[in-house]
């Protein structure tokens, strides 16, 4: 069985979840398959990892369209291949066009859904419509979709309505166990601008608004005096919402001290001596098919505070692991609170509880053996591999 695997990220270049989901997915279905990568941008020193980048004739235009010219480099290279999996928008036109050309199975892992970031279009215009197009045409046209959670499969269904529902099943996220356990680092986590010997809430995650920080933000004015509040964030989307971050963070640190901005994208040793020093994680999106962060909490033994929105309640334990926080949100595609001062409200009150819960070392503990008993590589390998094998005997 040979698979190529298709991704615009790959290490090293990971800016978000769904490049630590390839990487991860990769090394282990190498145990036991054939795997072909191909990736975008610089060259790969690493076997069977093949890199692509748009012509030149692509030069300062849309971003939409050097992705489609990326896409259209991988094609011939496809060939002989027994199935092509694509991971996000940026590759699903590589993994229909070669389906269809190749006459091959086409499957899809599905990370994130464009009709419910519509804010997107602000950003990017017709290029949030292409990407919209692609999206939408491979999802009606592939063999079969993996959503990363139960929540997803639910968002890509009501999505998508024209889909089967049988063609949609679910795999989750996994987490390297050995690579993420709780470490003692203090000298990294000061490195960073961060007490280890005072208490913590930590936000590890992109400047979108699909993340919920202005939400965080707000809710940290009621925070205990003490207890330092750690911003790993940066990678925004667009100048707005960081000036919006950045005004907010201004306005926080008028009324209260310890507010710790890290902008710079941390290394693998420093995310988990941040996460193991916290005393409580903080995930207010808005918007997550699973949320690999939570993950990473819970395996470095930290209690997590999160919304119930997503596949976050398929990670998160409420009672357990941490804290889900309820929320109402809009049906337009934005996932913005009903009641925004409700949601702020709500979510202190939960890190608060958290903060002074007499047992918190026991939701760490709960946290650790969830990831190591649901979440493992391993098994996740297994599922994917049988995946396969469901859409390659289909297709013959």
């Amino acid at each position: 069985m040979r698979i190529d695997l298709i991704s615009k990220e790959y290490p090293p270049a990971i800016y978000g979840g769904a490049g630590v989901h390839v990487a991860e997915l990769v090394r282990v279905l190498r145990k036991q398959i054939d795997v072909k990568v191909r990736c975008f941008g610089d060259d790969r020193n690493e076997i069977d990892t093949f890199s692509y980048r748009h012509s030149d004739h692509f030069e300062g235009q849309n971003g939409a369209l050097q992705t489609m010219s990326t896409d259209l480099n991988m094609f011939a290279d496809i060939a002989g291949a027994d199935l092509v999996h694509s991971h996000t928008w940026y590759a699903n036109f590589t993994g229909q066009v070669a389906s269809t050309l190749h006459g091959i199975p086409h499957l899809i892992t599905a990370h994130s859904l464009e009709p419910l970031r519509p804010w997107k279009e602000e950003q990017l215009g017709g290029g949030y419509r292409l990407s919209s197009w692609i999206e939408r045409t491979a999802y009606e046209g592939a063999t079969g979709i993996i959503a990363v959670s139960d929540g997803m499969r639910k968002d890509i269904l009501r999505a998508y309505p024209q889909l089967d529902p049988q063609k949609v099943s679910v795999v989750h996220n996994g987490i390297d166990l050995e690579a993420f356990q709780a470490a003692d680092n203090p000298d990294l986590v000061r490195a960073n601008g961060v007490d280890p010997d005072k208490r913590s809430v930590v936000f590890v995650g992109r400047i979108t608004q699909q993340k919920g920080l202005p939400y965080l933000l707000k809710a940290a004015r009621e925070l205990p005096s003490d207890v330092q509040l750690v911003l790993c964030a940066g990678a925004p989307d667009t100048p707005e919402i960081l000036r919006t971050v950045t005004e907010l963070v201004e306005e926080l640190r008028k009324v209260r001290d310890n507010v710790i901005w890290v902008e710079k994208h941390l290394s693998r040793a420093e995310l988990i001596a941040m996460l193991s020093a916290a005393t409580v994680f903080a995930c207010p999106s808005i918007y997550e098919p699973l949320g690999i962060v939570n993950l990473e909490a819970m395996a470095c033994s930290t209690p997590v505070v999160a919304t119930a929105t997503g596949g976050i309640p398929e990670v998160v334990s409420h009672n357990e692991t941490g804290l889900l926080v309820e929320i109402e949100q809009l049906q337009d595609g934005s996932g913005k609170p009903l009641d925004e001062a409700k949601f702020v409200s709500d979510f202190a009150n939960a890190l608060n509880q958290m903060l002074s819960h007499p047992n918190i070392a026991e939701f760490g503990k709960a946290g650790r053996a969830r990831v190591e008993n649901h979440f493992s590589w391993d098994s996740i390998a297994e599922q994917t591999i049988s995946v396969y094998r469901k859409a390659i005997n289909g297709i013959a």
